[in-house]
């Protein structure tokens, strides 16, 4: 058969379809007309803004093709952040609904805002957000190396301006957030990894293992720096001796004896995020709004494929209004450690570190595939004391009435894709990968975080998160552990053993544990 009506739209349809709104898309594809076209210009250059938003300074100024699997050594000062006081606050606001939800927003991304604020003014670049945690990258200036400085003094301010934090007031009284602060400077392994359907950028060495040790062995309202980044600044400012609780590692705490003319508000920064040009329409016909719009799903494409699915297309749907409701969902939550892989580019020769971002590129796009498959979301792969994380959820965006035995299964197949993975031996150093994975259920926040017209992702933050982390540090190498709440809804399905009453982290009672260990049909 031979088309009798075809669209203008025909060539570039098949790349439209996946960043229009329903409604945009049907008036373009049945009425392609100038006026039409120009609103389809519009959203995307809308969308363009919002993307641009969700990406890191690296990424936005440098994406890469979707697809395409790169990777580069860089130097820095790594600093990574973490609030406490968050659950207490979320579940003051979760009994009074959309309205404690937006309140609980409100306060959140004034936090973050101001964060975001003081490190872009010390030329730092904020890679990304792990539910209420920050990963900042002050990247190394080859001639005034002075990015642990930069780190240093940002960190100082950050903290003094979480006094603006001290008195929130809630249903149930006042309330307060602390932040604690690690640095770490070293040399680390950055690599964009996955398929033009789903892209990660993620950091590998030893660096970002230690930045993360320093975070967490560090102190509620002070800044604490690793052996290797006091080095480097001990001349600089003064210190307190700290240790890890195990005793095991030395820390330093900065002495915070600035007056605020000494420390200011920000330093000469010597790269800035590149501000975002406003395309402007110039031809307003048919053909000049198609060429334009082309161009626009050339700049798109590449910072798209760095989103779930299920988060691109809220954008995508929201974009005309801009605003993402915040919302108390009840999720259920994967955490997945790798290990085995990520830390081997400490033992990598020049030129083997390929070998090792190829294997990863390849273990995290069968992994998403499992999970998309059955209505998951991966949410971003961050970083871990050892390994690397990944963040799975469902039931926020899509939720199904079975998502904790879809869970459950993804879980199984994630372990036997991890196990399956064949590690490359580099520097005469062959590890074998294996995991540990928790899964739990409960309450949640979730919203777009950050600066409201800035730098931004949508997130998913909560005790009911931070759980399903701590049972995966619980698990054993390639053991997978449930909660009681998890083991309610899949005992039919799924054969579990119980491992008795556990002590974890920020819990006064013991937490039953059980052991996901098959399917039972």
């Amino acid at each position: 058969m031979n088309p009798t009506n075809s669209s203008p739209l025909q060539v570039i349809e098949p790349r439209l379809r996946s960043f229009l709104p329903a409604d945009l898309y049907v008036s373009a594809w049945v009425d392609p007309s100038p006026t039409t076209l120009e609103k389809v210009f519009t959203h995307l250059r809308t969308l363009q803004r919002i993307l641009y938003d969700y990406t890191s300074r690296h990424l936005s100024d440098k994406p890469p093709r979707p697809g395409e699997v790169r990777q580069g050594w860089q130097r820095g000062t790594l600093m990574f952040t973490d609030l406490a006081g968050f659950t207490r606050l979320m579940e003051a606001n979760a009994s009074k609904g959309q309205d404690g939800a937006a309140t609980l927003l409100n306060v959140l991304n004034a936090y973050f805002a101001e964060m975001i604020e003081i490190i872009s003014k010390a030329d730092g670049d904020l890679l990304e957000f792990t539910g209420d945690a920050l990963l900042v990258l002050f990247p190394e200036d080859k001639r005034k190396k002075d990015d642990i400085v930069k780190a240093v003094r940002a960190g100082l301010r950050m903290q003094r301006a979480m006094s603006h934090f001290d008195k929130i007031e809630t249903p149930q009284g006042n309330l307060h957030l602390g932040m604690r602060i690690g640095l770490h400077t070293g040399k680390f392994l950055a690599a964009d990894v996955g398929t033009p359907r789903r892209m990660e950028h993620v950091l590998l060495g030893s660096a970002v293992q230690l930045a993360k040790l320093a975070e967490s062995a560090g102190l509620v309202g002070k800044v604490c720096l690793s052996e290797a980044a006091f080095e480097r600044v001990k001349e600089d400012f003064l210190f307190e001796d700290h240790q890890s609780k195990d005793g095991k590692r030395k820390y330093k705490l900065v002495v915070d004896n600035f007056s605020e003319e000494e420390l200011g508000e920000y330093e000469i920064s010597s790269s800035t995020r590149r501000r975002l040009s406003n395309p402007l329409l110039m031809d307003r016909s048919v053909a000049g709004l198609i060429s334009e719009i082309t161009k626009m799903l050339d700049s798109i494409e590449p910072l798209a494929s760095f989103l779930p699915s299920p988060v691109l297309n809220l954008l995508v749907e929201s974009a005309a209004k801009r605003h993402i409701s915040p919302d108390f969902p009840v999720p259920t939550v994967i955490f997945v450690n790798l290990v085995g892989l990520p830390e081997l580019v400490d033992h990598a020769l020049p030129g083997q570190e390929l070998k090792i971002v190829n294997t990863l590129s390849k273990t995290v796009a069968r992994i998403n595939a499992v999970v998309e498959a059955r209505g998951g979301v991966l949410k971003k792969i961050t970083y871990h004391i050892s390994g690397s994380d990944m963040v799975i959820y469902f039931g926020v965006l899509n939720a199904h009435t079975d998502d904790q035995k879809r869970a459950a299964a993804v879980a199984l197949e994630i372990r036997e894709i991890i196990q399956s993975v064949k590690v490359p031996s580099v520097g005469g150093v062959s590890m074998e990968a294996n995991c540990q994975i928790g899964i739990n259920l409960g309450p949640a926040f979730s919203a777009e975080v950050g600066e409201p017209k800035g730098r931004r992702e949508f997130n998913l933050l909560g005790d009911t998160v931070n759980v399903a982390a701590r049972l995966m540090d619980k698990a054993l190498p390639n053991q997978i552990l449930i909660s009681q709440p998890i083991y309610e809804k899949i005992k039919d399905t799924f054969s579990s053993t119980y491992l008795g009453d556990v002590s974890l982290k920020g819990k006064g009672a013991p937490t039953p544990l059980y052991e996901l260990t098959g399917k039972t049909d």
